[in-house]
């Protein structure tokens, strides 16, 4: 690792503070994700900004000295890939900003910094009678923001209208140093201005025509940098029941939680495979699982007379089940009820649940249709299959979003750290995977290695697109360069 230039440093350190430029390796190599299969770039510095005119101040001088800025907020350990350069670059450590600017219970809505985890959104709104929407078991100092921008599938898809939410307005940083707010966060008037009248912040569209938050979202930090933002908060339930489903045959399952998300029944709702459920619940072997299970929750809120939603809820939920010869159990098979509740709100604990199984592991993730999830699930097993790996070496995990319309698909390949030989292997057949399931009606609009040149080589107008946008945006490249589909322009120290 090359050492700091002195006079770049005492530069950053003007514009953060001296006590916020980190060099030491030790907490740098904190940055880099485990087991990620590129070889990762050189990390210059760490530096954290705690306020919205520091970062400004640090994409100033990002364009002046040609710097590469990768912006970070959650906690290590990283595991995707997002957190460290393509090339040589400072790390712009977000997690210092972590507060929770306000929450509004009346409008269901919460304003916070890149930095709040969903550890302490929860801690924070849970005595207010309020829940974060959340994803599957997010890792221990997982941000909220980070979450959100990323577009990780939430576990309730009646909650879930756009593909958005629960991200809701926002406050960006671009590339060019100028600072935008996106949604009824853009005025008229200063954020307590806005309160004052009742604005909550809760409409994404606009100023105007615009969406800006589009763009950002799932840019993996290559568009802007996001100082805070507006999530969505639920009512915390009063009651909430926990049933699962378990079946040799997904398909039939499937059509059964269509008619469910039709209708409108049930909260969260996902499926896990053995491996993925053993995983989850970090118990049990995954032969002792049935091939596919379905969990789902019912709830109810102090405002909705709870007692009756659940009991109407369960009654329906029961017919339809007959209908499609499935048998609704209470619980998940083999474990109690609080275990199948933790599962669908707590953190996951460390090690990363997927990481536990058997010390490292590979993702491919994408979005398609409940239809599809049957082959294309056959096909990535064949793969994998025939790359050496056994049926108990893979979790797939299919999450339902945006009321059932689409769902998010998942693959992970467990396996040992130490087998270099095995991590090539996992590599390899993500890969080719990702190849076989994007002509099978896969979409990935969350690319990451080693599937990111197949993402974007299937449509060169959105690449095209998508670079006069970056030039637009970010004009001197100062904005995590050479990731995405942004391989070209590297110039300058942070090159």
């Amino acid at each position: 690792m090359s050492p700091l230039d002195n006079e770049l440093k005492n530069r950053l350190s003007a514009a953060v503070g001296g006590e916020s430029v980190d060099e030491a390796c030790e907490i740098l190599d904190g940055y880099r994700a485990a087991d990620y299969p590129v070889a990762p770039g050189e990390i210059l510095c760490a530096v954290k900004p705690t306020s919205l005119a520091q970062v400004r101040a640090l994409v100033d001088l990002a364009r002046k000295e040609g710097l590469n800025l990768v912006p970070v907020s959650s906690q290590a350990p990283h595991h995707k890939g997002g957190s460290f350069p393509a090339d040589r670059g400072v790390i712009v450590d977000l997690s210092g900003m972590d507060r929770v600017i306000r929450v509004d219970r009346r409008n269901r809505v919460a304003l916070v910094e890149p930095g709040v985890t969903f550890e302490a959104l929860a801690e924070r709104v849970g005595p207010l009678g309020m829940r974060v929407p959340t994803p599957l078991l997010p890792k221990a100092g997982k941000s909220v923001l980070a979450s959100f921008l990323d577009r990780d599938p939430i576990l309730i898809p009646r909650h879930h209208f756009d593909m958005t939410d629960p991200l809701l307005c926002t406050e960006i940083v671009f590339g060019t140093g100028d600072v935008f707010r996106t949604g009824s966060a853009a005025g008229p008037g200063s954020l307590e201005d806005q309160w004052a009248l009742g604005n909550a912040q809760k409409n994404p569209m606009g100023p105007a025509s615009s969406d800006l938050v589009r763009i950002v979202q799932g840019s993996q930090g290559t568009m802007g940098i996001v100082t805070w933002a507006s999530v969505k908060l639920e009512l915390e339930p009063v009651i909430k029941h926990v049933h699962s489903i378990q079946s040799e045959s997904l398909e039939q399952m499937l059509g059964f939680a269509r008619e469910l998300m039709k209708r409108r029944l049930g909260d969260e709702i996902l499926f896990l495979d053995a491996v993925a459920l053993s995983a989850a619940l970090g118990r049990g072997d995954a032969s002792d699982n049935p091939p596919f299970t379905m969990v789902f929750a019912i709830a109810g809120c102090e405002r909705c007379l709870p007692d009756r939603k659940v009991a109407y809820q369960e009654a329906d939920i029961n017919d339809i089940a007959r209908e499609f010869s499935l048998r609704v159990s209470d619980g998940i098979q083999g474990t109690c009820a609080g275990d199948a509740d933790e599962l669908l709100s707590k953190s996951s604990p460390e090690p990363y649940w997927k990481r536990a199984r058997a010390g490292a592991y590979r993702e491919l993730f994408c979005l398609t249709t409940l239809d599809r999830c049957p082959e294309l699930i056959d096909n990535v097993r064949g793969i994998i299959g025939r790359r050496g790996f056994a049926d108990d070496a893979t979790g797939v995990y299919v999450q339902p979003v945006q009321q059932g319309r689409s769902c998010h698909l998942e693959f992970f390949i467990c396996y040992d750290a130490a087998d270099d030989a095995l991590r090539a292997a996992a590599s390899d057949a993500v890969h080719d995977s990702a190849a076989v399931i994007a002509r099978a009606g896969a979409f990935f609009s969350r690319p990451y290695e080693p599937w990111v040149g197949e993402a974007y080589s299937r449509c060169p107008d959105t690449v095209m697109a998508l670079e006069k946008v970056k030039g637009v945006l970010d004009p001197d490249n100062v904005l995590n360069r050479g990731k995405l589909c942004f391989r070209g322009g590297e110039t300058g120290v942070g090159s």
